[in-house]
């Protein structure tokens, strides 16, 4: 499916599991859907399952966004409790369309307790109290990390145990009762190296043999070997601690401190600096390799981007940064927030950088990088291997420094999954075409729904329901 075949069938207000494989353009298709959303009048909720992903898009953890934090169960004192809760009550009720971004990190008992509260705050018995949800992520990637004392579900409207929801996100009941839309995107804007992306298809759909390991083992070489400014990824924090301060040890000179200034209630600000790439306290020397955490396509930088500090600005010792293109940039401070209905609830600001000698595998989930070492010889979790191995672009990017054999496994569940995901969206994508000539009114039907600001007698969700059931 392309994009636009997503836009479309997004925008008439279906729920959607946006799917596809890394570099496929997930997020671009997301801003485009939240573009469109705001150029009609309508504030989605944005959120997503990480602290590090909700930065990266400007929302809330999506545990934060409906009142659940930590918890694994809900009973109905806690749903009261939350349904109690002014800020959280105002943030459901005026959502009409949810976004939850990285889902394959969702456990099936947290989106379980999503769609509890807000059939809850809404009392609406409809999935999710009626509003869109729109679903985000690829099961591929870093799957949720288990806890072995979370306990069963509990459905506190209706007094029902969920036991046995499994690992991932699709098992849960508010997943089936979504009845969602499977949009998996095939297109593909990361790499561009067909070979290299062959393999990153052999090892997604469980087919890497010994051919794809010895055209990936043609990179293999030593620390000594890798170039001075290309990134190492590890599967731990250890190693990337040792090597960014032991290089940063190496350089002369005194380094710059800058430290990050926040604003906003201390439970929010807490949230955005663990979600955040840049460091709270940034240790900078000329001729530090360092990383963007932030996307800035107007001054010429995205997350991932990576330069080298050449000095300090003599007026306002800001780091003057040349990128690998050559172009050279005064880096200013930004902002990370979260935002509510346009409203910033809590705000940090630090200059989007970080040292990038070396970044775990898990925070580097979401860039795009045109070269890095890797070290995947103590990978242990399924997906860790081809997340890492994804991130760049080429195989001449690639530079090897170990591996084992859990780095090209993927769960075998998943891959049950995916074939049945892209079946559904092969339907969709056909359905579509029988629903073109209906594709503008319906898009403007829900924006009426919504509260948007369309010139056109407001429909009914029944009216919207009626024209869909047909195709979908």
């Amino acid at each position: 499916m392309t994009q636009s075949e997503a836009l479309d069938i997004l925008k008439t207000g279906r729920n959607v599991f946006l799917t596809g494989e890394p570099g496929s353009g997930k997020t671009h298709t997301v801003n485009e859907y939240v573009a469109y959303l705001r150029s009609m009048g309508i504030d989605p909720a944005i959120t997503a399952s990480t602290g590090i992903a909700a930065t990266h898009i400007n929302g809330l953890t999506i545990h934060s966004w409906a009142g659940i934090g930590i918890k694994s169960s809900l009973d109905k004192s806690d749903l009261k409790k939350i349904g109690q809760t002014k800020y959280i009550v105002k943030r459901v009720k005026h959502a009409s369309v949810l976004i939850i971004d990285e889902v394959s990190m969702l456990s099936p008992q947290t989106l379980s307790m999503v769609d509890m509260v807000c059939r809850q705050i809404k009392d609406e018995s409809a999935p999710f109290g009626g509003m869109q949800v729109v679903l985000v992520g690829d099961f591929f990637q870093l799957p949720p990390v288990v806890r072995h004392e979370e306990e069963p579900v509990i459905d506190a409207q209706q007094g029902l145990f969920i036991e046995d929801l499994g690992r991932f996100a699709y098992g849960s009941p508010a997943w089936q009762r979504a009845d969602v839309v499977v949009c998996y995107l095939t297109e593909q804007h990361r790499q561009d190296d067909a070979d290299f992306l062959n393999l990153l298809s052999a090892i997604r759909t469980n087919t890497f043999d010994n051919n794809h390991l010895k055209y990936l083992t043609s990179r293999n070489t030593t620390e000594d070997l890798v170039p001075a400014d290309a990134p190492k990824l590890y599967s731990h924090n250890v190693n990337v601690d040792r090597v960014n301060d032991q290089v940063l040890a190496t350089l002369e000179g005194e380094a710059q401190v800058f430290s990050m200034v926040s604003q906003g209630h201390d439970v929010l600000v807490s949230i955005l600096k663990r979600g955040c790439l840049s460091p709270e306290v940034l240790h900078l020397k000329t001729g530090a390799s360092v990383m963007f955490t932030k996307n800035n396509v107007k001054e010429g930088f995205v997350n991932g981007t990576l330069g080298v500090v050449e000095a300090f600005d003599s007026d306002t010792n800001f780091p003057v940064v040349r990128i690998r293109n050559g172009r050279k940039l005064i880096v200013e401070p930004m902002d990370w927030a979260l935002e509510e209905n346009g409203k910033s609830l809590a705000k940090i600001t630090q200059f989007p950088l970080r040292l990038a000698w070396a970044i775990t595998v898990h925070k580097s989930q979401g860039m795009s990088l045109d070269e890095a070492a890797m070290d995947l010889g103590r990978v242990f979790e399924y997906g860790q291997g081809y997340v890492a191995l994804s991130r760049v672009r080429r195989l001449s990017g690639l530079y090897l420094l170990g591996l084992n054999s859990k780095a090209f496994l993927v769960h075998p569940e998943v891959l049950e999954q995916d074939a049945r995901f892209r079946q559904e969206s092969e339907k969709a994508t056909e359905q579509l075409v029988s629903l073109e000539k209906d594709l503008e009114k319906l898009h403007q039907d829900f924006v009426k729904l919504c509260g948007g600001s369309v010139a056109m007698s407001l429909p009914t969700a029944n009216d919207i329901e009626k024209i869909l059931m047909q195709f979908f």
